[in-house]
């Protein structure tokens, strides 16, 4: 199967090294992306938009030309929702990886300091003891080392959706900083940031203890999680 992995924030197609080796070991083909504004620390940033990272996500899923599995981690999950949403025929599942569905108007976060027209990683102190579990010093450092300056506009610009056959598309959520339990509670509390999840029809939840970055924490667990749905997918094509 055809499996395009989407980095959150901060992050490029490398962030995923240590994670797809099980995929591949499985005979899945995958492609890793480096969205615009992310190819490097001076790369130019300006004027780059949600929009823009969901249509290189888009361009990549159509070059492709079959049927297509998804998986977003953080923010972007925003970004294959947006994609689930414009190619809903396409998408056989979309694997959220510590994140979910953005919604109608919804941003990804427009809370986080910016500069100019990038968002840089900010000081650990930003987050909370659940985002950074795991993240020793050294996965700390070599974190920041990494770290490209997020677009702007892609942290805060608000998501557009058209087509409510997104809502057919499976979907996997790998909790991570948070239980499936929590998510459950958000939910039967009507918690804003999870109306888009209640509406799809096929949603499962998978639990990977650790915190935010599972790609760096738990990456052989990370992708085992991934390669269990994508398996469980290929399953339901072939009896169908």
């Amino acid at each position: 199967m055809d499996i395009i992995l989407v980095p959150g924030f901060w992050l490029d197609a490398s962030s995923w090294s240590e994670v797809t080796p099980p995929l591949e070991a499985a005979g899945h083909r995958v492609y890793p992306l480096t969205l615009p504004g992310l190819e490097s620390v001076d790369a130019p940033r300006a004027g780059i938009g949600l929009r823009d990272h969901i249509d290189a996500t888009l361009k990549a899923v159509d070059e492709l030309g079959g049927p297509v599995i998804l998986v977003g981690h953080s923010g972007g999950g925003a970004i294959i929702h947006g994609v689930v949403d414009q190619r809903p025929d396409r998408i056989l599942r979309a694997i959220y990886v510590d994140s979910g569905p953005l919604g109608e108007g919804g941003v990804i976060n427009d809370e986080l300091p910016a500069d100019g027209d990038e968002v840089p990683l900010p000081d650990w102190s930003l987050f909370g003891e659940e985002d950074l579990t795991d993240l020793d010093d050294g996965l700390r450092a070599a974190f920041r080392a990494r770290a490209i300056p997020q677009p702007r506009g892609v942290a805060q610009d608000p998501q557009h959706l058209s087509d409510e056959r997104r809502f057919n598309v499976p979907a996997t959520i790998i909790t991570c900083e948070f239980t499936p339990e929590q998510l459950q509670g958000w939910i039967d509390a009507g918690a804003p940031q999870v109306v888009e999840l209640v509406n799809i029809k096929d949603v499962e939840y998978v639990h990977l203890p650790t915190g935010h970055w599972p790609q760096f924490t738990k990456p052989a667990e990370l992708g085992e999680a991934i390669l269990a749905a994508v398996t469980k997918t290929a399953g339901a094509t072939q009896a169908s």
